[in-house]
């Protein structure tokens, strides 16, 4: 099932890849909750609500998607995580080599056609989006062992992790838990539809020129081994949500005026708008190194 928020703050269920359902009323006491305890709520209880949600889905046949206004998925987690260096993308990489990382990311995320805005902080070389695959976790979550990890991840949703490059401050705040610097979705599809994980395509485009296109198969350190780490020392709540790190080939500038898109296989595609202070490097820019070239066998292609 695919859930998404809409127009002034309902609560919808895509219908045949096409339309959207307005399943608002069939949650209790909506109006009074507020839209991030909404959410939490669905996720929560979401055996009973799939059952009303089905219903519905069964009655009506919706508006067309096109038509509607999407909202971000999950308005403001109480957490946003995001991984740190975590995939296989260079030949000196391995696991043994890729620590088990994460930092904060502002939880006010933007939603589908919103707008991420690029602050003029020198030395800033580049802003750049990474696009990566986030899981939303379902329940209450600490120390959880890595064989029962999967039973606690309600969904998933597509993510951008926008990064300042170049800055000699390391402070995640600064080049990469700054506002608006969150875009995802368009939904979050539950994890039944995504039989693993560890095995789908992401894409991006700036412009309509492709950027990245990537396999989640090379990703370091799978989400069990994410969430059992983790909730070590965070307690993680229903609507967290936690972004899995990217594949860096292909990445590139962004500037203001320009156009994002981000689509992972079976999750669903959407755009996002960029208004800056002024124009960025208009090269590729890595630290330390050129652009790394796919491992043996990856089925990547160079975007």
């Amino acid at each position: 099932m695919k859930i998404l928020r809409f127009n002034d703050d309902r609560i919808g269920v895509l219908k045949n890849e096409s339309n959207v359902v307005d399943v608002s009323d069939a949650i209790s006491s909506r109006k009074a909750k507020g839209p991030q305890r909404v959410m939490e709520d669905i996720i929560e209880s979401f055996r009973k609500y799939r059952r009303r949600f089905e219903r519905i889905l069964a009655e009506q046949s919706g508006v067309p998607l096109s038509s509607v206004k999407l909202l971000a998925p999950i308005p403001r987690p109480s957490k946003c995580l995001a991984a740190f260096v975590n995939y296989l993308d260079r030949p000196d990489r391995s696991l043994d080599t890729l620590p088990n990382e994460y930092f904060y990311k502002a939880p006010e995320l933007v939603g589908p056609e919103g707008t991420v805005e690029l602050l003029d902080i020198p030395p800033v070389a580049v802003y750049q989006p990474e696009a990566e695959l986030a899981y939303v976790i379902g329940k209450t979550a600490k120390n959880v062992p890595e064989k029962k990890a999967m039973d606690y991840i309600f969904g998933y949703v597509p993510f951008f992790d926008i990064s300042a490059r170049g800055l000699t401050r390391r402070t995640q705040f600064l080049p990469k838990g700054q506002d608006t610097y969150g875009p995802c979705g368009p939904w979050i599809t539950t994890k039944d539809e995504i039989p693993d994980p560890h095995d789908v395509v992401v894409k991006s485009w700036v412009n309509g020129q492709a950027r990245q296109n990537y396999s989640t198969k090379f990703m370091a350190h799978k989400i069990p081994e994410q969430i059992a780490w983790i909730t070590k020392f965070v307690q993680l709540q229903p609507g967290d949500v936690i972004a899995t790190g990217t594949y860096h080939e292909g990445l590139g500038p962004i500037n203001n005026g320009d156009v994002l898109e981000i689509e992972i296989e079976k999750m669903g595609r959407t755009k996002f708008f960029v208004k800056g202070s002024g124009p960025r490097k208009d090269t590729d820019w890595m630290p330390g190194k050129s652009q790394p070239t796919p491992p043996p066998g990856g089925g990547m292609s160079r975007v």
